[in-house]
């Protein structure tokens, strides 16, 4: 940059507040702390088009619980890390604002500005000079900075944000769910227009299946154990039919992890997990009887789907 200008947010103090307040998704993704991101990339590649734009540059992610939008950010990350984006967002940061740990300590909505406002500014102020990366700003629940969000600590948040948002000097990722961001940031038109929208559709039987099996060596590496091909669908089909309330992939990666661990403690590590550590994960849930979810027809229906999807190439028995 210039020497005719001067940062009012030095890069220590800017810094320190990522450091205090946020988490750097990039840097995380760089030390392969993250699972890899499945079954997402034309969502990527949506808000990588948002991101590159000069005017509504800003991405509002709308899903409900569970869908995935916090794993899109991390998505977007490990895109960067692996140089697998436009030169304009090369060597860029996902960086996601942790709003609670912010909040902590503080006692008043001013008290929370003071740490906000110059997070805010020291990113901004950098935006123009050719020499610093971009810094995609993460919000988790969006719709909790919104004025109209009664109850929120970090109600107001958005007023100091949309300055930056106004000129353009920042780029901003928000999530939250379709109800949430009608309810609350939809009723500001000046903030609504800044936003461009990202729907995340539940993933259907088939790519829940094959975000598993993406998933699927970092658990075994975590619990010392495997699980089959078989074992990951007849989670998919399980958690489509019990668990409705919830939404794929997050029922059946937490299922996937559940009936992994209940082997562990049962038979330790090694071996393969079997259908009645899977079965007894969904009654756990459930309230079903474990017993009862056993069906000898769908069993062997899903072999016959995962060979025809695997290319007839036989894994591990159920």
């Amino acid at each position: 940059m210039s020497k005719q200008w001067g940062y009012v947010v030095s890069h220590t103090e800017l810094e320190e507040l990522l450091h205090k307040y946020c988490n750097d998704f990039t840097a995380n993704a760089r030390q392969e702390r993250y699972a890899p991101i499945t079954g997402r990339d034309r969502e990527i590649d949506e808000c990588i088009l948002i991101l590159l734009q000069r005017g509504r540059k800003n991405v509002v992610l709308l899903a409900p619980a569970g869908v995935g939008k916090t794993a899109l950010a991390v998505g977007l990350a490990q895109r960067v890390v692996r140089g697998d984006v436009p030169g304009y967002l090369a060597d860029a940061r996902v960086i996601e604002i942790d709003l609670p740990r912010m909040a902590a300590g503080t006692n008043s909505p001013a008290e929370m500005q003071e740490r906000f406002i110059p997070l805010c500014k020291g990113i901004a102020e950098r935006y123009h000079d050719p020499d610093e990366p971009r810094i995609i700003l993460f919000i988790d629940e969006i719709h909790t900075i919104m004025p109209s969000c009664r109850g929120s600590a970090y109600a107001g948040l958005s007023d100091v944000m949309k300055p930056y948002l106004t000129v353009g000097d920042i780029h901003v990722m928000g999530a939250t769910t379709l109800d949430e961001y009608r309810e609350y940031v939809a009723l500001d038109p000046a903030l609504d227009r800044r936003f461009q929208r990202v729907f995340l559709n539940p993933p259907n039987r088939h790519e829940t299946y094959n975000i598993l099996k993406g998933l699927r060596t970092h658990y075994e590496k975590h619990h010392k154990v495997d699980v089959s091909n078989y074992s990951l669908m007849m989670i998919v089909h399980l958690t489509n039919e019990h668990m409705r309330r919830r939404s794929q992939p997050d029922k059946a990666i937490i299922t996937m992890d559940a009936a992994m661990a209940h082997h562990v403690s049962l038979h330790g590590t090694g071996g393969v997990v079997g259908l009645d550590s899977i079965y007894h994960m969904v009654g756990r849930e459930t309230g079903l009887n474990k017993k009862a979810l056993h069906d000898d027809r769908l069993v062997h229906r899903i072999k016959e789907e995962v060979e025809e999807l695997e290319g007839n190439v036989m894994t591990y028995d159920i």
